[in-house]
């Protein structure tokens, strides 16, 4: 037992004060004289008696009585198991991510969550909210009712790594309480690791009842047809779902196609073929999980002529005129002198075709070309200066060249996972015609090989950034030395090389990502470009590249859909944006993410705990219950005791 205010203790010694008024307490008798004194001699005996113990009565009364009144003052109480813990900030991390749109035994996980802490959270409590994608400081429930009832799902992934790490951002003299209420989809348990040792954490982890679930993953191109697109629709499919399901194809919210599709396996794809013309809708399905990957929405722009220029030999170019044909390409081609630097820029690929050397501004520009979205191919010569190329090449990433090696060999192997060959072949072959090279010169690279020698040697590598790619061959491909201008690879190899996929294929761009976007227009220095639908509206991150703007889009926008690229009125290409797919799988839960914390079932729960643990037991009102017990104890005494 512990005292608020144990300087009222001292008052215990007031108790002496009864104890001396009993003791020394004088009375002076007066003598009556009686004729007769037998009776009142007896009668002055039981009275002394019964007056001594009604004494001894009183003063045990009063000063129990008085012991009482000054334990009352003083406050007595029973510590809390975790009173020390009493002045801790409170802290609630709340997953609104789109697993949380799973349903439970009360509806949807973050509706009830949001539920349950407007009903058990106490008025009183002063605490921080962090979500997603929103943060409320030293707020109260009350002050945030209304945000709390119209907060979203975010198109942000639950990344309780990034959420520990606002809360550690704010210093505080008082250790925390931290309470993170998510399902647990698809977190790793080293994000765990973030909290501090003297951190209180308690987890609430709500279960869907659900956990079936279809997702469309993406769109592409899987033919390039003469007047046709034949695009390919991947989908999975999470959990036992036995009924064929509805899939449509909606251009410019125009149905074009509806089929049903059974799934047999997991994964799925099914193929739709659609004009080759401008392409701004989206493909949906109706299931009965999550419904946020339901839908995914892509753009296609009509084909446009690609810009390809070679730079070296006019002999040495002659096949790549032969796939560059004019119906699809703009191709030519420049020996070094006659070369003229201003063209570069426009070009989409730009080839060096067994240049000896390559002039510094040549590489200043190819450099700046490689920034802006350009593809780059490298041809070496025989007779190329390995330091200077690798001094180049050091620009874009981790490629080089080592030592010339003269011994003939062959390209046999193919990498069909590689973007360059993922829509070339339908079926993985090993028995092809193989191309051979007289001289090669040795290439490593961090990047797996696009095409390999027999003694798995890169023959093709190609170093790549989230807009454009930079090819090097390990060797000249000229007749003289290799046979590769007759191989049936050349023309797939080749013509996929010139191709920018931000212009030939499925324009769909992942929300959250940060991935870049190179879009075609001339802007004076005080134009933006903005990209807008009929439900929201903002402006990315903008770099000028000349004639090009390069644009970044953070954790825009809020919702999937169609957009359009707006140069004030005038639209300029159309874009598209989707959720990320990562938490379809609503089995893919990790609870060991909360294997060294509290876990609980409910919010409720976790303030209960909190109340109990860290609440005083107060015991000073039953002292004063007894005060006035004794109090009235005494009144009966001087009433009944004789």
């Amino acid at each position: 037992m512990q005292f608020k205010h144990p300087e009222i203790l001292y008052f215990l010694f007031l108790l002496v004060i009864p104890i001396l008024v009993h003791l020394f307490q004088l009375r002076r008798f007066k003598k009556e004289y009686f004729t007769n004194v037998q009776f009142l001699k007896e009668l002055s005996i039981q009275t002394r008696k019964s007056s001594t113990i009604k004494k001894w009565l009183l003063l045990f009364t009063r000063l129990l009585l008085l012991t009482f009144l000054i334990l009352a003052f003083a406050q007595p109480f029973f510590p809390g198991k975790d009173s020390q813990k009493s002045t801790n900030e409170m802290y609630i991390i709340l997953d609104n991510s789109y697993s949380m749109q799973a349903k439970g035994k009360k509806g949807e996980l973050l509706k009830r969550a949001v539920q349950d802490l407007l009903e058990q959270t106490p008025e009183a409590q002063n605490f921080s909210l962090i979500t997603n994608s929103e943060s409320f400081w030293n707020t109260d429930i009350k002050s945030i009712q209304k945000d709390l009832q119209d907060l979203k799902y975010s198109a942000i992934p639950f990344r309780l790594d990034n959420l520990i790490a606002k809360v550690n951002a704010r210093k505080s003299a008082f250790n925390k309480d931290i309470i993170v209420i998510t399902d647990a989809i698809g977190i790793n348990s080293n994000e765990a690791k973030s909290f501090k040792k003297e951190d209180n954490v308690y987890f609430v982890i709500p279960e869907a009842e659900q956990k079936n679930n279809i997702s469309i993953d993406s769109v592409f191109i899987a033919q390039n047809l003469d007047n046709f697109y034949e695009i390919s629709v991947e989908l999975t499919s999470n959990g036992e779902n036995s009924k064929a399901i509805p899939i449509a194809l909606y251009n410019k919210n125009k149905l074009t196609a509806k089929t049903l599709l059974d799934f047999e396996q997991s994964k799925k794809t099914i193929n739709f073929t659609i004009p080759k013309e401008d392409f701004h809708g989206y493909v949906s399905i109706t299931d009965k999980g999550l419904e946020y990957d339901n839908t995914y929405f892509f753009s296609i722009s009509k084909p446009s002529k690609t810009n390809v220029i070679s730079i070296g030999e006019a002999e040495k170019s002659g096949f790549m005129a032969r796939i560059y044909t004019s119906d699809e390409f703009n191709f030519t081609n420049y020996p070094i002198a006659n070369l003229d630097y201003n063209l570069l820029e426009k070009q989409d690929a730009i080839v060096l075709n067994e240049l000896k050397e390559i002039p510094q501004a040549l590489q200043t520009t190819l450099k700046s070309f490689v920034n802006k979205g350009g593809n780059l191919v490298i041809i070496p010569s025989q007779e190329l200066n390995i330091s200077a190329m690798n001094s180049f090449l050091s620009q874009f990433g981790a490629v080089k060249y080592a030592s010339a090696n003269g011994n003939e060999k062959k390209v046999t192997k193919i990498n069909f996972n590689h973007p360059l060959f993922s829509s070339v072949f339908e079926k993985k072959i090993d028995n092809f015609q193989y191309p051979s090279t007289k001289t090669s010169i040795g290439l490593s690279s961090n990047s797996p090989a696009v095409l390999s020698y027999e003694d798995q040697s890169a023959f093709l590598t190609s170093v790549s950034n989230p807009i454009s790619s930079v090819y090097v061959f390990a060797a000249p491909i000229n007749k003289q030395n290799s046979n590769f201008q007759n191989s049936p690879l050349i023309v797939p190899t080749f013509y996929n090389m010139a191709q920018n996929s931000q212009k030939t294929g499925v324009n769909a761009i992942t929300i959250g990502e940060n991935q870049p976007f190179i879009v075609d227009a001339l802007l004076s220095k005080d134009e933006i470009l903005t990209i807008k639908n009929a439900d929201e509206s903002f402006i990315p991150v903008q770099q000028l590249l000349n004639t090009k703007v390069k644009m970044t889009f953070n954790d825009n926008p809020l919702l999937a859909g169609n957009f359009g690229i707006f140069n004030g009125q005038n639209e300029i290409q159309n874009i598209s944006f989707n959720y990320t797919r990562t938490e379809g799988n609503l089995a893919n839960i990790n609870t060991d993410i909360a294997a060294d914390f509290e876990k609980t079932n409910n919010i409720e729960t976790v303030f209960n705990t909190i109340q109990t643990d860290r609440t005083d037991t107060q015991i000073w009102k039953w002292f004063v219950i007894l005060t006035l017990l004794f109090l009235a104890l005494e009144l009966l005494i001087q009433k009944f005791v004789k």
